[in-house]
């Protein structure tokens, strides 16, 4: 199983102060999605983009939210102690830790990071060398995609606004709907770029670790704060 969740810190309840009422929806999705894949899969790989480039985190990792202003800590261990936290730990790792603790299951996590303006190819092979892993694993392992749609859908976005922005995130909702893998792996990371889309990189990869033979289904899809934000499970 696979699924797809943004990376917003206000998905924190502790963070989400006055956007609480705004996120909810989209909170109970991430919440639903995490729940399905805990319920097959105690193992997870996450992957994410993350401007320190290509790299692997061991599940022993624990991260926290201090530097989005809460100290919320979080391990990619779900029965591991939250100690000594890494104040540098990448957001996708941290939303990714924060989805399976909501689980209430035992939950590891490794992380597989990508640079965001990772090379589609480079993407399409993390995303095979992903599927072959995980197909010779003893048990099941879960594939967890994380990041953001566009960032420039409205004047007030931290990209402003883009015109393009909501041709593309439907684009992307669509294929994530229909698991049309051929379309995330034809997304144009330039245009993913101007858009400030941190997800398609992380798209790419499950483009290649899952090129057919998908269901797909979106559990949400909304850009609440100019920010495009899709929740999906691919089985």
């Amino acid at each position: 199983m696979v699924v797809v969740l943004p990376q917003p810190p206000l998905l924190v309840p502790e963070l989400a102060t006055g956007a609480a009422v705004e996120t909810e929806e989209l909170r109970a999705a991430c919440r639903s999605a995490a729940a399905r894949l805990a319920a097959v899969a105690p193992e997870w790989i996450a992957v994410g983009s993350d401007a320190g480039g290509r790299r692997t985190v061991r599940p022993e990792a624990v991260g926290t939210f201090a530097g989005f202003g809460v100290d919320v800590r979080v391990p990619l261990d779900t029965t591991a102690p939250a100690d000594g936290p890494d104040p540098d730990l990448a957001l996708p790792l941290l939303i990714a830790a924060w989805a399976a603790g909501t689980t209430g299951a035992p939950v590891r996590i490794r992380g597989e990071l990508v640079a965001p303006d990772a090379d589609p190819e480079e993407c399409a092979r993390l995303g095979a060398d992903l599927a072959a892993e995980c197909a010779a694993a003893a048990g099941p392992v879960g594939l967890l995609i994380v990041g953001d749609g566009a960032a420039t859908h409205t004047d007030k976005a931290p990209g402003h606004l883009d015109e393009r922005a909501g041709p593309f995130d439907d684009a992307v909702a669509k294929a994530l709907e229909s698991a049309d893998a051929a379309a995330l792996a034809a997304l144009d990371p330039v245009v993913a770029a101007e858009l400030w889309a941190a997800g398609r990189a992380p798209w790419q990869v499950l483009a290649g670790a899952c090129p057919q033979g998908r269901r797909g289904e979106l559990l949400h899809s909304s850009a609440p704060f100019g920010v495009a934000y899709h929740v999906a499970v691919w089985t």
